[in-house]
């Protein structure tokens, strides 16, 4: 991986940090759907080796894998 990949991933994980701070009012479900995606963009750029598209994908999957989860549902 060269230097300008590691600094995109490093900058998608801190946008991803700063846009998961705004997370206050929400309520779980949505903090949920946000959480995914923001991990999910991140695994996306690392598995594609920091394509943007890879990057995009992921965070779709992993918003939907989030908001899909139920921390009521046993």
């Amino acid at each position: 991986m060269n230097h300008a990949n590691s600094r995109a991933i490093l900058l998608i994980g801190l946008f991803g940090s700063i846009a998961l701070a705004g997370c206050a009012g929400m309520d779980r479900r949505e903090s949920n759907t946000a959480t995914g995606a923001a991990i999910g963009g991140v695994a996306g750029a690392i598995l594609t080796e920091g394509s943007p598209a890879g990057a995009a994908v992921g965070a779709v999957v992993g918003g939907v894998v989030g908001h899909e989860i139920d921390p009521k549902r046993k």
